[in-house]
């Protein structure tokens, strides 16, 4: 369906949508690259989102899902079709006893924030991770030797036939789940916490957010790490050690504060960043036989 068309039809049915036209992914992605969306729509709540996603389904329209874009490279000249933004439109979130309960767009950094609030210990490892909840159950977030799988219970999902489901089994894998294919949309999660000691949790999250600053160059643009965790060794190390450190294509740069991050220097493309990642696969490939794996999500390429 044509985009205009298009356009009219979800104004038509969902007046009070947020909907734009020619929306530039740079303002939505922690990169700060990216084009043009077709069409970005942002709704207001979880049953706005529900009807968007029908009516979309309806026409044959397969739409990109976005949370806050921290682990997302967008091409250059943008993306066709509908990107919905899951935000604050899903923000719900409810503690009981130990068990979180919240939207897919709620931050993990609100999530360890409550979860601290209450004195309930788990998700530490999480208050530095700058993505959604959403997001996070999809690629299984992790850090400091903490992951989703270990905190998450059970998951509200939409399939890709319009019905919504809840799992307890979210089928989680290193930085993937059941839901990496984008056939369903996370709705929610249930989390389940332990009792701890708010000064003592508070004290770990501060431990863990000097690591970050300390050593991630939190000062730039980039999507957080740039490729995964090899079978063997770690991707910054094996970058760092094939002399990579500092290496730019363009405006995009191997972090000289840390090698498994490609930042964005001011004025970097999406070609440049791609350019960037094939030479730094290339080297490490050539001085240690290890194939590095994007962990970037690369849209619209």
């Amino acid at each position: 369906m044509e985009t205009r068309v298009l356009a009219n039809e979800l104004r038509r049915a969902l007046p009070g949508l947020r909907l734009l036209e020619g929306e530039p992914m740079a303002a939505h992605c922690s990169f700060r690259i990216g084009g043009p969306a077709e069409l970005f729509a942002e709704p207001a709540d979880e049953a706005e989102l529900l009807a968007l996603l029908g009516l979309l389904r309806a026409h044959g329209v397969r739409p990109l899902l976005l949370g806050k874009g921290t682990n997302v490279l967008v091409a250059d000249a943008g993306l066709r079709g509908v990107v919905v933004h899951i935000g604050e439109g899903l923000d719900a979130l409810r503690v009981t006893g130990t068990r979180l309960e919240a939207g897919a767009g709620v931050p993990l950094a609100v999530l360890a924030q409550r979860a601290r609030e209450h004195a309930l210990s788990g998700l530490e490892f999480a208050h530095g991770i700058p993505g959604s909840l959403g997001g996070a159950v999809v690629m299984n977030a992790g850090a400091y030797d903490g992951e989703m799988k270990d905190v998450v219970r059970a998951v509200r999902y939409l399939d890709a036939a319009g019905t919504v489901h809840e799992t307890d089994e979210p089928g989680f894998a290193y930085r993937r789940s059941r839901f990496s294919d984008g056939e369903s949309v996370v709705l929610s999660a249930a989390l389940e916490l332990h009792p701890g000691d708010g000064e003592a949790i508070a004290a770990r999250m501060r431990e863990l957010a000097e690591k970050r600053r300390s050593k991630q160059p939190l000062d730039r643009p980039s999507a957080g790490s740039t490729f995964k965790r090899p079978a063997r060794g770690y991707a910054a190390a094996l970058i760092e050690g094939a002399g990579l450190k500092g290496c730019a294509v363009g405006g995009a740069q191997v972090s000289e504060k840390h090698a498994g991050f490609i930042i964005n220097t001011g004025n970097a493309s999406c070609a440049d960043v791609l350019a960037l990642m094939d030479l730094v696969r290339a080297r490490v490939y050539e001085q240690y036989g290890v194939e590095l794996e994007p962990e970037v999500r690369i849209v619209g390429v």
